[in-house]
């Protein structure tokens, strides 16, 4: 069993833009993908995990969320960097469609996905850490005993701001952006290697 890095999709990833309703709007947010092969070159799993509800509202069909996904991957790929899994959550209780109308336990901040990331890729999900720009990402991460950190890119600064306060479950570090963030996992983790403070 080993950690991974769980990434949300949207604002963290890729500019925040509402839905990605067109592959033109799906654009790589600077130093995302130098990021992620920080992560790959240091051997540590990385998983995203997105809520894509546009697909149960009908905004968008599947063939694109594909098309998504392949872009993405394509221009991963360009800078030498991968991603290890990919889990998705389609549902919403207001769906247009009805196979996507439950409410489900894998839409964040449930855990459900986390967790078949974890059986699928033998992930320790406690020794884990979970990176998104919105609450839900960090209540999904204290759910899986992850530790949880809030990037300021999409709605990450004004979650900050507005959502924040007064919330029981808090980051254990606030990043500029997914850069900043994986450089503090890979000193964090180094730190526990060699046997330093939690």
């Amino acid at each position: 069993m080993r950690p991974a890095v769980f990434l949300d999709r949207d604002g963290t990833i890729n500019e925040q833009m509402g839905y990605i309703n067109h592959l033109s709007r799906f654009q790589l947010l600077p130093r995302a993908a130098e990021a992620i092969r920080l992560l790959n070159d240091n051997k540590v799993p990385v998983v995203v995990v997105t809520n894509q509800s546009g697909l149960a509202r009908g905004y968008f069909p599947e063939s694109l969320l594909d098309a998504v996904h392949m872009k993405m991957d394509v221009e991963l790929a360009t800078v030498g960097a991968h991603i290890d899994g990919l889990y998705i959550c389609p549902h919403h209780p207001e769906a247009k469609e009805p196979r996507f109308r439950v409410a489900c336990d894998c839409r964040k901040p449930g855990t459900a996905l986390f967790s078949r990331a974890a059986r699928d890729l033998s992930i320790d999900l406690a020794k884990s850490y979970a990176v998104g720009d919105r609450w839900s990402d960090l209540q999904a991460a204290a759910r899986c005993e992850a530790r949880g950190i809030l990037v300021l890119t999409g709605y990450g600064r004004g979650d900050l701001a507005y959502v924040g306060p007064g919330q029981k479950v808090q980051p254990v570090f606030v990043a500029e952006d997914l850069y900043a963030a994986v450089l503090w996992i890979l000193a964090d983790l180094k730190a526990k290697a060699l046997g330093g403070d939690d």
